[in-house]
């Protein structure tokens, strides 16, 4: 039995390629590392600062994040502002072009300013990762979705982390937000055969009921009645301090829950509440964050901010 972690690393590129394995590859580069029953998973925006949604989903995806700091630059700003409001916990690592001082300044005034800080050391920095776990969750399994295929004489396999509970072959479960329910044919972990997978650990699923072209990004594969699909969604606001755009009631903007990202209208935003409409059905998953972005801002970054999902 292995324990699992999955780690953000955001703001600098070509850094994951040094502390795992390249696997998955799309708009994020999945990176692994198994040593003595304990598998990583690195996640690396790589489409992010041309796209935004990829930093947002990396973060979503993470137990923990590495905050990589080798220079200020606008990407960066934009990644720093970001992963102040995601909850993963952070460590900043600071590269040698980058001065304490200058560091500390663009910290000032948030979570980030009290998070754990090391120097660009990559033995040391595999070290650390190697000693982080996932928290572990109780209750009705829960995978979201990050990736999915066709494999010829299997069917459709789905990629993703278990979030809650744990996993079982042949448990039937509801792909989320749909109204499909399938069968798990078989599990594996790191490309090993098991009955059952933990919380924390990634994990390739046959499905059995569904073609892998009916399965994308931010679906959720967890037993009936333990979710909801909605139409809306709701909760107290937090906007970022960094955001100069004029996002109001009535706005279009991405929404993003889980992995789930969709465009939505603005039906409130006040200094403590919001409410929004995405333009198709969604997982709420009660209690997890979800953003808000305005990818037509001029300046400053995209994030208009994040609220708690309430049921």
């Amino acid at each position: 039995m292995t324990t699992g972690v999955t780690v953000a690393i955001v703001g600098a590129p070509n850094v994951a390629k040094e502390l795992g394995k390249k696997g998955t590859e799309s708009d994020l580069t999945l990176f692994n590392s198994v040593t003595e029953g304990h598998a990583t998973t690195l996640v690396e925006p790589t489409q992010f600062p041309e796209k935004f949604s990829p930093l947002l989903t990396a973060l979503s995806m993470a137990d923990r994040c590495l905050l990589v700091v080798s220079e200020l630059t606008r990407s960066v700003a934009e990644t720093i502002a970001t992963v102040e409001l995601a909850e993963a916990p952070t460590t900043v690592v600071l590269g040698p072009a980058v001065g304490e001082a200058e560091l500390a300044r663009a910290l000032k005034g948030g979570r980030l300013e009290a998070a754990p800080k090391v120097p660009f050391d990559l033995p040391k920095l595999r070290d650390l990762i190697d000693g982080w776990k996932a928290p572990l969750a109780e209750g009705p399994v829960m995978v979201p979705i990050d990736h999915a295929f066709p494999v010829k004489g299997v069917g459709a396999v789905a990629l993703g982390v278990v979030r809650r509970g744990t996993l079982h072959a042949h448990d039937r479960l509801r792909l989320w937000p749909t109204d499909k329910v399938l069968d798990i044919r078989s599990i594996q972990v790191h490309d090993i055969d098991r009955h059952e997978a933990e919380c924390g650990e990634r994990v390739g699923i046959a499905l059995k009921g569904v073609d892998a072209d009916e399965l994308s990004r931010g679906q959720v594969l967890a037993p009936e009645g333990s979710l909801a699909s909605v139409t809306e969604l709701h909760g107290p606001f937090q906007k970022c301090r960094y955001y100069r755009g004029d996002a109001a009631a009535g706005a279009s903007v991405q929404l993003s829950h889980g992995l789930q990202v969709v465009p939505a209208e603005v039906g409130e935003l006040g200094s403590g509440a919001v409410r929004v409409t995405p333009d198709r059905s969604v997982v709420r998953m009660k209690g997890l964050p979800a953003y808000l972005v305005d990818l037509s801002v001029p300046t400053g970054p995209r994030l208009i901010g994040r609220f708690t999902v309430e049921g």
